[in-house]
């Protein structure tokens, strides 16, 4: 067993308040990166780092440097760094990857750690219900829409995309779901033989044991970093919410 920590954390929607919020906000998700880098072994983003991230093949957004350039630090030291698309930065070329160093994640990833079976997915689309998103989702993250919509102009592109943005995360904080679904969807990952099932998305941290046909498991929301500022921990096969202040 590693003596290495596997950290998690999703939702910190950067780029999403005022210049003044988000470089407070910045400057606790860099301190974080920085206080946790030398005992890592494996970091993973769960989705949503931005609040809108659109990647031209020679653009991606302004701003978000410190954060970029500490990540980055962090894979160069050989910190492995992975990055899961969430609803709201799903639109990724190669930058992050080519020249940050993040592994990059478009739906989901199977992995063991320290003898334990993982399932790892941002979580956007479990919702019941929620047919409009599903079928939104599949249109966005079509490469030929995509390969069109590259042909406007950044600053008009980028423009929108913010726009439906904020759209997004009004419809899915008036529907109020409550991780209606996700679950759901633990529950068959857990009955399927993972140990440890992690989503994003829901912004409400919690850690809930599932015990499916004398199979445990568990079903873990990782929080935000809008209210909650909270992130996961795997360390001595335990998995723990705790919260960065």
């Amino acid at each position: 067993m590693s003596d290495k920590k596997n950290y998690f954390f999703s939702d910190v929607h950067l780029g999403l308040r005022t210049k003044e919020e988000e470089k407070e906000k910045e400057r606790k998700l860099t301190g974080f990166l920085e206080a946790i880098r030398n005992d890592a072994g494996k970091i993973f983003i769960v989705g949503d780092l931005f609040d809108c991230w659109i990647e031209y093949r020679k653009v991606v957004p302004k701003g978000y440097y410190k954060t970029l350039a500490k990540l980055n630090e962090i894979v160069e030291q050989g910190v492995e760094v992975s990055f899961f698309s969430g609803n709201h930065d799903f639109w990724l070329n190669t930058y992050l990857r080519d020249d940050v160093g993040l592994k990059l994640h478009h739906d989901f990833l199977e992995t063991e750690i320290d003898g334990k079976r993982f399932y790892i997915l941002h979580g956007d689309g479990l919702s019941k219900g929620d047919i409009g998103y599903k079928i939104v989702k599949k249109i966005l993250r079509n490469r030929l829409n995509q390969f069109l919509y590259s042909w406007l102009h950044p600053d008009i592109g980028i423009w929108l995309a913010q726009g439906s943005s904020r759209k997004s995360r009004e419809h899915t904080e008036d529907k109020s779901h409550g991780g209606s679904g996700m679950k759901e969807f633990a529950e068959k990952k857990v009955s399927e033989g993972f140990d440890y099932v992690i989503m994003g998305h829901y912004h409400k941290p919690q850690n809930e044991e599932l015990t499916i046909t004398n199979r445990k498991g568990y079903y873990i929301t990782l929080g935000d970093w809008i209210k909650n500022f909270t992130y996961g921990v795997f360390a001595n096969g335990k998995f723990e919410i705790k919260k960065w202040s």
